[in-house]
């Protein structure tokens, strides 16, 4: 019997804001847009997939 292995393809953002510097964690397919908490912008918009990402990618984890 052969398995399939599921990958998987979703995973999380340790991004920085680029107007106050700031670090914080995001979803990859966040569902709603996703503000920065010291300064209000945005840092990700939903796309109906992977989120549009308006900010710099530090590191990644799965």
């Amino acid at each position: 019997m052969v398995r399939e292995v599921r990958e998987n393809r979703s995973s999380f953002y340790k991004v920085k804001c680029p107007d106050c510097d700031n670090e914080q964690m995001i979803f990859s397919k966040a569902s709603t847009t996703v503000k920065c908490i010291v300064c209000g912008r945005e840092l990700a918009v939903p796309t109906g997939g992977k989120a549009n990402l308006k900010a710099e990618i530090i590191s990644e984890s799965k």
